[in-house]
């Protein structure tokens, strides 16, 4: 795995976001490969990605704690969407959900996650994951042009098996394509 260079005397830092959707027990695999390339990185959980995968797996893959609400005074006395996204280089929401998309479209900041996509000064990623069903409404096309609009960046989604147990459009990214996508908009 290539490490990247920085500009300033730090790792370029990396913010993970993590929706709550079956695809975001592939983000174990982005968080160790981002790392394993030299990028810090710090993992934000939806109450709904718990659903999916485990608080104490990415902690013990990014070697940082795990924000998961924006009430943890002991670890960022500041609030965790300012200290989170002050001196990120990028914000990589994987998976980004329909949910998720349509409240960064529309700059609803109702959780922790869509509070530092609205503080966060830097580039965005988007790797969207959903039903075949929910990436064809309009609503959802609507909401994804409007963040192209506002200069979001997007990987995905692929079509492929689907957890509704079918094949069509929807399936996140794989983690080593997310991963080169991070590096290539981060150098």
């Amino acid at each position: 795995m290539n490490t990247l260079p920085s500009s300033s005397n730090r790792p370029p830092r990396v913010v993970v976001g993590i929706g709550g959707g079956i695809a975001a027990f592939k983000a174990a695999s982005l968080v160790s490969q981002l790392v394993q390339g030299g990028i810090e990185v710090r993992v934000v959980m939806t109450a709904a990605s718990e659903q999916f995968i485990g608080v104490n797996t990415l902690a013990a893959l990014s070697g940082h704690p795990v924000a998961t609400t924006g009430y943890a005074p002991t670890i960022w006395p500041l609030g965790p969407h300012i200290e989170l996204s002050e001196g990120c280089d990028l914000l990589c929401i994987a998976p980004a959900t329909a949910d998720l998309i349509g409240k960064f479209a529309n700059g609803i900041a109702d959780n922790l996650l869509t509070t530092i996509y609205l503080q966060a000064d830097c580039k965005v990623l988007i790797a969207p994951a959903m039903s075949n069903q929910m990436w064809s409404k309009p609503a959802v096309q609507r909401n994804l042009q409007q963040l192209e609009a506002d200069g979001v960046h997007q990987i995905g989604p692929e079509e492929g098996w689907l957890s509704c147990r079918k094949r069509g459009s929807g399936r996140m990214s794989e983690p080593d394509a997310i991963a080169e996508k991070v590096r290539s908009l981060i150098a």
